[in-house]
């Protein structure tokens, strides 16, 4: 298998080039445009330990986080987590002063705790809530006035267009008028049924008793009156006020949406019911009393039922509540699943007559799926059906109380949970929907009027997220990892499709543009060096102006070893396998073959084989160490990794560990042929999918690593959680041949070479259940060459370093041991 070159960027080891070789190859700023970016290195440090990199990572630094421009566009502010502990101080920085930062004492926190705050119509005042209690500034004076002082906690907080602030607590909205300091109910969500003017007798007992006794109907007759009066009162006496709406028992509310006029107000409702079953308990064996602790955690996917919302719209003017049906969506009653039940029902012997059915549909669970445009006059919405393959972008007729399709997507895998994101634009009084979509393969731009075709904004085998749309709604700022799939770069686009980018950074970039429009915040980080803020002008030219030096000398002074990021070509599709390789010194010149390990990353929509700072951090440190002592690692992006498209998303569906692993045996051969390897001395390890997938390697294809480490393992998937299992695997009600051929724990009598597995007991992610159920399956295959570790205090993401530290050295002396 040859290393396939795509692209100068690919061409090259990164751990042979310079920091200016590495900028120059791909196409990215040289360090010294980016001002203040070089560290003056402390005595380099020669020897990488386990017991260094597994500590507190405190050690290294502690990046910048949460990160937010202030009101006036030249300060920004951001969290540090505190050394030795897990409390967070924040930050300001005066780019005005020499870029200073200081900390903000607690007591004046609530006057620049405003990021997510809301701007009145003519941007000159911004309302925000700080610890339940709402706030408006004024921006031009910078006062700032507490409009609210009550242990209630209000959110949601925004200006209505007539100048009044609306909030919500709990289910009940109020509008709060500056001026008079009165306070109004707009509405309040009752999840019960309205009150009846009288009660029918049900019991035979109650019936007699309505006919027998007379002072029983004149009780009745009386509270109708009453009841009647009360209703009247409401209609005819403006000084009383009715906003109660009823949505029925054992309900609650799943999304509720103000409209900035005031005047209409969207409510999804669902059951109150929970998903969990009684079952679904996670044992605490470590606690503070002393006893074993039962805890409630999620819902397995076998056993989560069928989720839909019901939507109302409510006029807050009339007191009218409008249900509104899903009838007008395309697809709404497609049997989307029929092929795949046609297949289950035929291993049973069955045939499977498909047949129109409402899907159940409910909004979509992201940031914000539900948004007005400015004026309050259109509202849009993102919906979701139940199965997973389709996802409608809805705006409301309010004349005819219909929803109306702008945009569907269906995919016959599964909708992603990222590249969700859309928004109005309200340029010259025509409203226009911007919206993300992968309808082409990867996530692009497009931008739509209500009553016109959409039009495509971005192209390319690229994929674009964190749309920002600019004031004059003709152009947006988004990311982008368009010059290659691991670099993500900030840019810009107009509705004429004229791209800039704005950055050149390299590495990875995220962003928020400043309230002005001028300048971009920007969170920088490349393979070896942790995130970092910068500034950069939109302006032609201007350089990133390093802001934060948090990462700490000790850390620059390490000898990390930079990988190689290659394109392996792949033996069962096009597309190559963007992989991380670190190559020890010397590596093709050694008197024998070289020992090598693949460290297989987690999933969830996750990409690693980027060229930012990883989540990882641990393992690049801990890939360094292995790289001193003369292994070669490879990471790669599986198929099924994010940032290479649709396609390689949805590689997997209905049959997880099966092209990863075939791309693993890619990658292995790769290191045979390219990077003098030993077939016999590779080994593997990885953790939560990276388990699941060492799992399936070791089990389904034995002869491919000679041992591995599974570490917080997925064993079966019909015990993972609903939200991502039955995207992937559908549920193992429909599909369970999906569940069986996907799960490692059926596959275990393959198992013929060394497996140590490190389970944590208190992950509620993946449960320490899978783990128990594996080693009693392969107990009772009679397989001895496994070894279990346990960690009692641990979740899924382990916290303690000496957990850390003898989860490593047990994996580290595995590849010893056998290597």
């Amino acid at each position: 298998m040859k290393l396939q070159f795509i692209g100068a960027a690919l061409s090259f080891s990164l751990a042979a080039c310079s920091n200016t070789q590495l900028n120059e190859h791909l196409n990215t700023s040289a360090p010294e445009k980016i001002q203040g970016a070089v560290a003056t290195n402390a005595q380099a440090t020669d020897i990488i330990t386990l017991e260094q990199i597994m500590a507190d990572p405190d050690w290294f630094g502690r990046a910048p986080e949460s990160w937010y421009w202030g009101d006036d566009s030249s300060s920004i502010y951001y969290q540090q987590k505190q050394l030795g502990n897990p409390l967070r101080d924040l930050y300001a920085v005066n780019l005005l002063n020499n870029n200073e930062a200081s900390p903000v004492n607690l007591s004046s926190k609530h006057t620049v705790s405003y990021q997510n705050g809301v701007l009145n119509k003519t941007r000159t005042h911004k309302v925000y809530t700080f610890n339940g209690d709402v706030f408006v500034k004024t921006l031009v004076s910078n006062t700032i006035k507490q409009l609210t002082f009550t242990s209630n906690a209000e959110r949601n907080a925004l200006f209505l267009n007539n100048g009044e602030i609306a909030y919500q607590v709990g289910n009940v909205f109020y509008a709060h008028n500056l001026q008079t300091g009165q306070i109004k109910e707009l509405a309040s969500l009752k999840m019960s049924a309205k009150p009846a003017r009288t009660i029918s007798p049900k019991s035979y007992l109650a019936v007699e008793q309505h006919k027998l006794i007379n002072y029983i109907a004149l009780q009745q007759r009386n509270n109708a009156l009453k009841q009647t009066q009360k209703e009247r009162l409401a209609i005819e006496n403006t000084a009383v006020n009715d906003s109660k709406f009823y949505f029925g028992k054992d309900n609650r509310v799943a999304h509720a949406s103000l409209s900035p006029s005031g005047d209409k107000l969207l409510v999804s409702i669902t059951s109150a019911k929970s998903s969990r079953d009684k079952t679904d308990i996670m044992p605490n064996y470590i606690t503070k009393d002393g006893v074993i602790a039962a805890e409630k955690v999620r819902a397995r996917v076998a056993n989560n039922r069928q989720y839909q919302e019901q939507l109302f719209l409510l006029d807050l003017v009339t007191g009218k509540q409008q249900a509104l049906s899903y009838d007008s969506l395309p697809g709404f009653d497609d049997d989307v699943l029929a092929s795949v039940k046609s297949e289950n029902f035929a291993r049973k012997g069955k045939t499977y007559k498909s047949e129109k059915k409402t899907r159940n549909i409910h909004v979509l669970q992201m940031n914000n799926p539900i948004k007005w445009s400015s004026d309050g006059q259109h509202l849009a919405l993102m919906l979701e059906a139940w199965d997973n393959k389709t996802r409608w972008l809805t705006t409301v007729d309010f004349t005819k109380n219909e929803l109306v399709t702008q945009h569907k997507l269906h995919d016959d895998a599964w909708i992603n949970w990222s590249f969700n994101e859309f928004g109005w634009l309200n340029a010259s009084n025509k409203a226009s929907l911007y919206y993300l979509s992968e309808e082409s393969g990867y996530s692009h731009l497009y931008y739509k009027g209500l009553n016109s075709k959409a039009v495509k904004l971005t192209s390319g085998k690229f994929e674009v997220s964190s749309v920002t749309p600019m004031l004059d709604s003709q152009r947006f700022i988004f990311k982008a990892n368009k010059k290659h799939p691991g670099i993500y770069e900030i840019y810009q686009v107009d509705l004429a499709k004229k791209l800039t980018a704005l950055t050149n950074l390299g590495g990875k970039n995220n962003y928020t543009l400043s309230p002005d429009e001028s300048k971009l915040l920007i969170e920088h980080s490349t393979v070896t060096m942790p995130p970092e803020l910068y500034v950069q002008s939109l302006k032609a030219g201007d350089a990133a102006q390093r802001i934060t030096h948090t990462v700490s000398e000790q850390f620059l002074a390490m000898p990390w070893s930079a990988p190689s990021v290659i394109a392996i070509a792949s033996s069962k599709q096009k597309e190559p396998i963007y992989s991380k390789v670190y190559f020890p010194k010397n590596f093709d010149k050694t008197s024998e073959k070289n020992r090598a390990v693949m460290f297989t990353h987690g999933a969830g929509y996750l990409q690693n084989s980027h060229l930012g700072w990883s989540g990882y951090f641990r393992e690049f440190m801990f890939h360094s160490m292995l790289v001193q002592q003369g292994y070669v690692v490879i990471d790669m992006d599986y198929r099924a990794s994010a940032g290479y498209g649709r396609e390689w998303r949805t590689a997997i569906y209905r049959h997880m560990g099966k092209p990863e692993v075939e791309d693993m045996r890619d990658g292995v051969n790769w290191l045979i042929e390219n990077a003098n390897v030993d077939a016999k001395r590779v080994g593997t390890y990885g953790g939560s999918y990276g388990g699941f997938l060492t799992l399936m390697s070791m089990f389904t294809d034995p002869d491919l690593f000679a041992s591995g480490s599974a570490i917080r393992l997925v064993s079966d998937w019909a015990y993972y959680n609903h939200g991502y299992t039955s995207n992937i695997l559908n549920t193992p009600e429909d599909d369970a041949i999906a569940y069986e051929r996907s799960s490692p724990i059926y596959f275990a009598e393959g198992l013929n070479k060394p497996l140590l597995i490190n389970a944590p007991m208190v992950d509620d992610n993946v449960f320490f259940e899978d783990t128990v159920r594996l080693v009693q399956r392969l107990i009772e295959l009679e397989k001895q060459d496994f070894e279990t570790a346990i960690y009692p205090v641990e979740p899924h993401g382990f916290v303690q370093p000496s957990s850390w530290l003898n989860e490593y050295r047990r994996i580290y002396k595995l590849f010893e041991n056998t290597l």
